[in-house]
C-alpha cells in the first residue's frame, strides 16, 4: 500500500514538473514571438515660401490737346505708357499735325499734358516773316518769366503756370529742364513741347 502512494506521489511530482518545463518553454515561445513595437517618426512638412506681392501701379490720367482727333479731352493709360499711347487714346494725330515737334518716346506721369502742334498756316506766313513766339520775343524766360507767359506756352495752363511760379518761389532758378520736371503735372511729353521755346537763362 505504502508502495503504491509513493508511486502516485512520484507521477504527480513528474507530471507537475513537465508543467512547470511547459509552462516556462511556452513563456519564452510567447515572448520571442511577440510583435515588435513601431516606432512612429513624424516628418514634419518642408516649409514652402511665400511669393512676395509684386509692386502694382495705378493708372495715370493725362490731359491731350491740340492737333488730336479728340483734342481737350482726358485718359486713363497704364503706368509706363508713352506720348505714343496718349495720342492713339485721343484717336490719332490730325491731318495738320506738326510731328517734327513732339517726342513720341517720352514716357508719361500721372498729371502731364501732351499737346500736339499744328503745321503752320502758309496764310499766317509772308515772306521770310516767320510766325511770333510765345510772349512776343525769341523764347520765353522761365526763371523770371509771368504768369501770363507761362500760360502762353503749349501744354501750360493757367494752373501749371501758377505751379511753375510757386515752385521757383520756394527753391530758386530753374537751370534745366529736369529740374522743371520737378514741378507736379510736367513730364517729358510737355518738355518736349517747350524744347525751343524756354530759356533757363537768369537775366
Amino acid at each position: 500500500m505504502e508502495k503504491r502512494f509513493m508511486q502516485s506521489q512520484n507521477r504527480y511530482a513528474l507530471a507537475f514538473t513537465i508543467l512547470v518545463i511547459a509552462i516556462f518553454f511556452g513563456a519564452i515561445v510567447l515572448f520571442a514571438t511577440r510583435p515588435k513595437a513601431v516606432e512612429i517618426v513624424i516628418i514634419p512638412p518642408e516649409p514652402t515660401s511665400t511669393p512676395q506681392p509684386t509692386a502694382t501701379h495705378e493708372p495715370i490720367i493725362v490731359y491731350v490737346t491740340g492737333a488730336v482727333q479728340t483734342p481737350q479731352a482726358t485718359f486713363s493709360l497704364p503706368y509706363g505708357s508713352r506720348v505714343q499711347d496718349a495720342i492713339n487714346a485721343a484717336g490719332g494725330l490730325a491731318q495738320n499735325a506738326d510731328l517734327s515737334r513732339i517726342n513720341m518716346a517720352g514716357i508719361l506721369r500721372d498729371g502731364d499734358q501732351v499737346h500736339v502742334f499744328t503745321l503752320p498756316d502758309e496764310s499766317n506766313v509772308q515772306g521770310d516773316i516767320s510766325l511770333p513766339t510765345p510772349s512776343g520775343g525769341d523764347v520765353v524766360l522761365i526763371n523770371i518769366a509771368t504768369l501770363e507767359e507761362l500760360d502762353s506756352l503749349p501744354g501750360i495752363g493757367p494752373a501749371l503756370a501758377q505751379r511753375i511760379i510757386d515752385y521757383r518761389e520756394q527753391n530758386g532758378a530753374f537751370t534745366s529742364f529736369e529740374d522743371l520736371m520737378n514741378v507736379a503735372g510736367i513730364g517729358e511729353g510737355t518738355v518736349a513741347d517747350l524744347d525751343g521755346l524756354v530759356s533757363f537763362e537768369i537775366p
